[in-house]
């Protein structure tokens, strides 16, 4: 056994797959995303089985959590998305349950997914974002899309995938922009356009991996341009010069320590005209697709995807006393 430093943090570093023990992949779940996570986690599991390890599916819409305990579960890869699966509730109930999880706890899991909190948190830390203002049911939307200024795009506070996200260049779409959103969350964000490129920044173990230019033909990078579009270009390198990409990859972990995120994840940015990058979102359980960030972020590393299964599985002992 051995241990990896990475930004102070100390990760148990695995050699023997028996060392994970018996070990349950939750997806699926109920959420708007139960597609994506079922696609994710079916990669997943085919990764570790494919590395030796003793992993088997679970669905927790099918199956309780302490059905986990009663299986003869030792620990857990989490790759829910959504409410239910990456907002800290399922994480709470292995907490109670006793059994280690991949990933970020309760805390940081339940800010990392309400983006209204986030943007706070990071405010707070001196971390910039693009303008916005909360939207709930009965706002005057029109005043919102005054101060704001269009175009801009609206978007429930509590999902991921682009669920619901709706870019808004006329303000007479103001108000159905606003009532798609709250049809998923009871609170929705009104978020200032911000021309230039977007990127991403993957973490692992407390280190930030190389930045993707994300680049797509379509308004913005909605679930299409993510998941189904063959359309969706990136770019790793990601075209900024060594310095600037260097400061991107810092403020990714500044941004993921400010929401209180461990283990894995990814943080996104826009970098407008003037050049300051500016903060979308944190992701706790990003996507595991063939389209999606981390695994190309890995693969720009030298990491291929079931080394990167195999790290992100590490992270569950990082809740473990470590005496090193």
């Amino acid at each position: 056994m051995s241990f990896l430093r990475a930004s102070g943090v100390a990760f148990r570093k695995i050699t023997d797959p028996g060392e994970f023990g018996r070990v349950a992949v939750l997806y699926g779940g109920a959420s708007a995303e139960r597609a994506v996570s079922l696609k994710s986690g079916t990669a997943v599991l085919d990764a570790l089985i494919e590395r030796g390890v003793d992993a088997h599916g679970i669905d927790p819409s099918e199956v309780e959590p302490a059905e986990l305990v009663r299986a003869g579960f030792d620990r857990v890869f989490i790759v829910l998305h959504g409410p239910g699966g990456e907002d800290g509730a399922i994480q709470g109930a292995l907490e109670w349950l006793g059994l280690p999880y991949t990933g970020s706890g309760v805390l940081g899991s339940a800010i990392g997914m309400d983006k209204l909190r986030t943007k706070q948190l990071a405010s707070a830390a001196g971390i910039n974002t693009p303008k916005w203002l909360p939207v709930v049911a009965g706002v005057d939307a029109a005043v919102v899309a005054r101060v704001l200024g269009l175009p801009l795009i609206v978007k429930p506070a509590s999902q991921g995938s682009s669920v619901g996200m709706t870019k808004v260049t006329a303000a007479n779409d103001m108000q159905a922009a606003v009532s798609a959103a709250l049809e998923h969350d009871p609170v929705a964000i009104a978020e200032a356009w911000v021309t230039g490129k977007e990127y991403t920044v993957a973490v692992l173990q407390g280190d930030a991996l190389p930045a993707i230019r994300i680049e797509t033909p379509r308004g913005f990078y909605d679930y299409e341009a993510k998941y189904l579009s063959d359309d969706t270009q990136y770019h790793c390198p990601c075209g900024l010069d060594a310095v600037a990409e260097a400061q991107l990859r810092t403020l990714a972990l500044r941004a993921f320590g400010a929401v209180g995120c461990a283990g894995w994840g990814r943080a996104d940015f826009m970098i407008g005209e003037d050049g300051v990058p500016l903060l979308l979102e944190v992701n706790t359980v990003p996507g595991m697709t063939d389209h999606s960030l981390v695994p190309m972020a890995a693969r720009a590393s030298g990491i291929d995807f079931a080394e990167l299964c195999w790290r992100v599985l590490e992270t569950s002992f990082s809740r473990e006393r470590v005496n090193a």
